[in-house]
């Protein structure tokens, strides 16, 4: 069964960076788009950034510029670089494959506080 795993998350300064890791345990990780969301206590789960197979990659407008999102299907292992951090970016940062979803993980939190 494929298990989801983030991690990267931790407490910065605002505009500091951070870079996530979402490793996709037992998944055919290259035949999958994969997105990262995010949920914030108190608000509904959102989505942040999208990578297609084809690594096309897409961003909600809150993070354009700020963001990347990238893959490498060699390790099941999607990214997200966050620079310019604000404390709004502050939630649970999860990840999951865009077509026939999996359980979600534990997810890695993200506190952007001074």
């Amino acid at each position: 069964q494929v298990q989801l795993v983030e991690s990267g998350g931790g407490l910065v300064q605002p505009g500091g960076s951070l870079r996530l890791s979402c490793v996709a345990s037992g998944s055919i990780f290259r035949i999958y788009a994969w997105d990262w969301y995010r949920q914030a206590p108190g608000k509904q789960r959102e989505l942040v950034a999208g990578i297609a197979i084809s690594g096309m990659t897409n961003y909600a407008d809150f993070v354009k510029g700020r963001f990347t999102i990238s893959r490498n299907n060699a390790k099941n292992t999607m990214y997200l670089q966050m620079n310019s951090l604000k404390p709004e970016d502050t939630a649970v940062y999860y990840c999951n494959r865009r077509q026939g979803p999996l359980p979600w993980g534990q997810g890695t939190q993200v506190t952007v506080s001074s």
